[in-house]
């Protein structure tokens, strides 16, 4: 089944374009470590999923921003690329942006532009065989991501009730440019949780840190952050085989993951990890085992941690059975990171030998689902971009907690002061839409917290 990808803003379009190019250079890559059936399965499912099955071979994506700058880059880097393209009929831009501001997306260019790029959406949904759902890709901080970003999510929720919506989220640096950024994070989020299925969160400074200390990279580019945020989107979405017994990769990829991490509406927040992640140089003179790469992402997803260096060891899971109060490590400076379901997805030379035993632990998960129902497994013999072993695990757990807490705090600052409000007002979002923004975000703290 196929996904299609919403691109939106300027960076949706920027991490959309460098996720479709690390899933091609996957696809054309010769050493996959596997035998030639097992990669041609695997190449003609990728193929199924990401681009589209005529002879143009393009994207299945719709590009969306409010400037034509990056959308007319995005389209001229992905045909120089000469692997792969976007369909040059398939994206929407106009000449003014959104001024770094939610309301302007949401109340002005979402409605009036709203039949524009559904028609666009339509056609691409009429290429597919069979539609899986909408990989939709955005940001928090600024205006035409976020604000016609959510607009365009409910769009589709009410044109495609049946399929899929997991909305890729970047949630800004906490020492972001943009003055407003904590607002335009309380709108999109709390609007996005009413009408997604899922938010897939991945966060700037994490990434950023990863550019610096496991890829080496001295001076970072947000070309550097994005490809780091593609390499690790690519690992969950190619294909996989759902379970042991399974003798063609999973049909249905974002229904699978559904599935799989979203065993409750109230609970839908995703963190991405993938390990391992090094420069291309530092790859060639490395190897790797299962018992250590596992060891050690265990204990990421244990003391929330985003790398493999770093990592508080001190972190152990507690006691079965404890209140969400006393769910502290014996440190006392880290909390435990509780789960509701991890996916963990295995790719590369002896998957058969990974003991996952250690991710099967009750103590990890919340009381009220058991170890055998919150994890699920995947796996194929096939190698991802250049590494021979690699593990990535998508997990719904209270990683986000911390980060939500604050941006929540900040913009109910603001708003106590009034600041700022009426540049949102003179687009239509009134005060009482901020309370209830603030109001859902609430719930969704506290129901994470209850853990």
């Amino acid at each position: 089944m196929s996904i299609i990808t919403i691109q939106l803003g300027q960076c949706g379009n920027q991490v959309g374009r460098e996720v479709f190019q690390a899933i091609s250079t996957d696809l054309h890559s010769a050493h996959g470590l596997c035998s030639r059936k097992e990669n041609d399965a695997y190449q003609a499912a990728s193929r199924e999923r990401f681009f589209s099955e005529d002879k143009t071979g393009a994207a299945r994506a719709v590009l969306v921003d409010m400037e034509p700058k990056v959308i007319g880059q995005t389209l001229s880097v992905a045909l120089r690329s000469g692997s792969w393209k976007y369909d040059h009929q398939s994206h929407f831009c106009q000449k003014q942006g959104s001024g770094n501001n939610w309301a302007n997306g949401y109340c002005i260019h979402g409605p009036k532009h709203k039949e524009a790029i559904m028609n666009l959406v339509q056609k691409e949904a009429e290429k597919c065989d069979r539609l899986s759902g909408f990989l939709i890709l955005l940001s928090m901080a600024g205006g035409t991501g976020s604000g016609l970003g959510a607009f365009v999510t409910r769009s589709l929720r009410d044109a495609y009730p049946t399929s899929f919506l997991l909305n890729h989220v970047i949630w800004p640096y906490s020492l972001g440019e943009v003055i407003v950024q904590n607002y335009n994070s309380v709108l999109t989020l709390s609007h996005l949780y009413q009408t997604s299925d899922a938010l897939l969160v991945h966060e700037n400074d994490a990434i950023h840190k990863i550019c610096a200390q496991l890829m080496n990279i001295k001076q970072i580019s947000f070309r550097d952050v994005n490809r780091v945020i593609a390499h690790q989107l690519g690992s969950i979405f190619q294909p996989a085989y759902s379970s042991d017994a399974a003798v063609q990769y999973s049909r249905s990829p974002l229904g699978d993951l559904m599935e799989a991490l979203v065993p409750h509406p109230e609970f839908k927040m995703l963190g991405l990890r993938n390990i391992p992640q090094m420069s291309e140089n530092s790859l060639a003179f490395s190897t790797f085992a299962w018992p250590g790469l596992l060891k050690h992402l265990r204990q990421m997803l244990i003391a929330n941690a985003k790398m493999e260096e770093g990592i508080d060891w001190q972190v152990r899971p507690p006691v079965p059975g404890l209140p969400p109060s006393q769910k502290q490590s014996p440190n006392r400076t880290a909390h435990f990171n509780t789960s509701i379901a991890n996916l963990i997805t295995l790719r590369g030379k002896d998957i058969q030998t990974a003991d996952l035993g250690g991710f099967r632990d009750p103590a990890l998960y919340t009381s009220w689902l058991s170890a055998q129902e919150a994890l699920s497994i995947w796996k194929t013999p096939r190698a991802f971009n250049k590494y021979e072993k690699s593990a990535s695990l998508v997990s719904n757990s209270q990683f986000l907690l911390k980060p939500i807490d604050g941006v929540v705090s900040k913009a109910w600052k603001m708003f106590a002061s009034k600041a700022y409000v009426h540049q949102y007002t003179k687009f239509g979002i009134e005060e009482e839409d901020f309370l209830d923004c603030f109001a859902t975000l609430e719930q969704v703290i506290a129901s994470y917290t209850s853990l």
